[in-house]
């Protein structure tokens, strides 16, 4: 079955192999955080803590374009066809990469990815909310200062309980001004008014998780009248304790309600997971049948941003294998 994420952080996806080549490269001990070739930890903070640590070896061009080339070969041979990756220029300048080359990096890796699989990337910069809104601005800012085409989409991260939405309005502006796609985590660690609060002030038309809506009923009628997608990632909601189990977690009953789902891996390798089992995990845990799997990959391409003549072709090749 063709396959579409919309939903995960570049230096989430990097496979615990590629990290120890690359700390072997740079004279890192990755011990604390990778044993018998998978990432250890045991709650959100020593997740944090991995995910920076195994995130310290992308440090050049060079790291981040085979970074962006691995992950994407890697989601061809599960079938995926699109993908759109947030990456983070400020986390890329604390490892001493400027805005200009995070991008030439990614994109010469999304380059590659196409020639030799077929698969078609982009990227979402994002902010990092924590940080605060000035730190937002400037990321904005320097996304439609430099436009590339391959920089698609704007989106914020970060910790939700942190500042209020409504403080990055401008920041979203900016990005809006300049074209980008909009998108915001929200509903996952904190609950449905987060996502209110980005569709009252944000402008977007997707919500990253945005799981917790199911906690207020106008809200859900809210997403399905205005048509936002959901980036559902299952898998990361279970393994971060957002819900404690499939049985718990309302992907069955966002998408009966008429909401607009999709199926993505957010940080694939720390959650054991991949867009594959996501796809699996529809299927087993909330009993998706195939029609509907497949909507879940057509919603995404819909979704994307992505330029109208490749989402064309993406939907052309997503229809004829239907057919066929």
């Amino acid at each position: 079955m063709l396959k579409a994420e919309i939903h995960c952080h570049i230096e989430g996806a990097a496979h615990p192999d590629l990290v120890l080549r690359l700390a072997r490269k740079y004279g890192a001990s990755m011990d604390s955080i990778i044993r018998d070739g998978r990432y250890v930890w045991h709650d959100f903070t020593s997740f944090l803590s991995a995910y920076d640590t195994a995130s310290s070896v992308f440090r050049s061009v060079e790291d981040y374009r085979l970074l962006t080339y691995d992950s994407l070969t890697r989601l061809a041979e599960q079938g995926a066809i699109y993908s759109e990756m947030f990456a983070s220029p400020d986390h890329a300048a604390r490892m001493g990469l400027n805005y200009d080359d995070l991008v030439s990096a990614m994109a010469s890796g999304i380059e590659d990815a196409k020639a030799a699989t077929g698969i078609e990337g982009r990227i979402i910069m994002t902010c990092v909310r924590h940080l605060g809104p000035d730190s937002g601005e400037a990321v904005a800012q320097m996304v439609a200062d430099n436009p590339h085409p391959l920089v698609t989409g704007f989106g914020m991260g970060g910790d939700e309980r942190m500042y209020k939405v409504e403080d990055f309005a401008t920041a979203f502006s900016i990005a809006a001004d300049a074209g980008l796609g909009l998108t915001c985590h929200a509903g996952e660690f904190a609950g449905a008014d987060s996502v209110r609060d980005c569709l009252d002030h944000l402008g977007v038309t997707r919500i990253g998780h945005g799981v917790r809506s199911i906690e207020d009923r106008e809200l859900v009628e809210r997403l399905v009248e205005e048509e936002i997608v959901l980036e559902v990632c299952p898998g990361s909601n279970i393994s971060l304790q957002v819900y404690p189990d499939f049985a718990s977690h309302p992907l069955r009953r966002l998408a009966d309600a008429g909401v607009a789902v999709t199926l993505s891996s957010d940080d694939p390798p720390f959650f054991e997971t991949s867009l594959a089992r996501e796809y699996e995990l529809a299927a087993t845990e909330f009993g998706f049948d195939e029609m509907q799997l497949q909507q879940c990959t057509r919603t995404a391409i819909e979704c994307a941003f992505v330029d109208e003549a490749t989402r064309h072709r993406l939907l052309a090749r997503l229809d004829q294998e239907t057919v066929g």
